[in-house]
């Protein structure tokens, strides 16, 4: 007899509930479609690339100028559940911002099992502490999936003006009951830390968007997330992006005319 973990579900179906890729025919070649658009915007732009906010190896970022004299900045945390990916693998996002005015920061951080969750939120303070020593801010700071768990967690930094949290995971209580959980390995007190929702206080104004066809659990975690801000008087939206999955919606902000810029423009005025 199987025993129930989470909401009903066995630990298979905790999997389940959560792998995006496994929902994808072809997750490899997705990924590098990614890559090619990404190459082709790097060798478009004007970039400064691998500029260091710790010591290291991972502790980089790359930086877009838009062109534009003293341009407000967007930070992009990107996704991979904290243990997979890279800032390369996703520089075609930063398209849309750019075409709005912003110069475009892609952030990288150090992987799990190698860094810890609370190492992994620590080196987002630390990019966001370097930047505000260099005079930069208020900026939007951004991330997909892991990487707009990784946004939630800072909407209080002093040097963040408004947050956009795209398919974030904000309890981390399921993570810390799958396979996901294999290379975190999250302890009980580290979940009740870096699980956002269980940390609402005070911040910036906050746009939670998730694809309108993700995978169940990652709608219904945007949606829990938004109205516990919503219910501790935070200044926050809720988008579901129409027609798009959990990798779609990246697409939807690379595009300037896209459901989540517009939506962010709306709430911050």
């Amino acid at each position: 007899m199987t025993t129930a973990i989470y909401r009903g579900m066995t630990r298979q179906e905790l999997d389940t509930a959560y792998s995006n890729t496994g929902r994808l025919a072809d997750f490899p070649g997705l990924m590098r479609d990614f890559r090619a658009r990404s190459e082709a915007f790097y060798a478009a732009q004007e970039v400064r690339r691998d500029l260091h906010y710790g010591p290291g190896r991972r502790q980089t970022y790359d930086w877009f100028a838009c062109g534009r004299r003293d341009a407000p900045v967007f930070a992009f945390i990107h996704g991979g559940y904290w243990q997979s990916c890279a800032k390369e693998d996703f520089a075609f996002c930063a398209a849309g911002p750019m075409a709005r005015g912003h110069d475009v920061i892609l952030a990288e951080y150090t992987l799990a099992p190698e860094a810890s969750m609370t190492r992994i939120v620590a080196e987002i303070g630390q990019l966001l502490d370097h930047l505000a020593a260099q005079g930069v801010g208020p900026l939007c700071l951004a991330g997909h999936s892991a990487g707009g768990h990784l946004a939630a967690m800072h909407r209080g930094h002093p040097a963040v003006g408004s947050v956009l949290a795209i398919s974030g995971l904000f309890d981390l209580e399921p993570i810390g009951l799958g396979a996901l959980n294999d290379k975190l390995r999250l302890t009980p007190a580290e979940i009740a830390a870096c699980s956002p929702q269980r940390q609402i206080a005070a911040g910036a104004p906050m746009l939670v968007a998730v694809g309108a066809e993700e995978l169940p659990e990652l709608v219904r975690q945007s949606g829990d997330y938004a109205e516990a801000c919503r219910q501790a008087g935070q200044p926050v939206a809720l988008l579901h992006v129409a027609g798009c999955d959990h990798f779609q919606v990246l697409d939807d902000l690379a595009d300037p005319a896209g459901a989540q810029l517009a939506a962010l423009a709306r709430l911050v005025g």
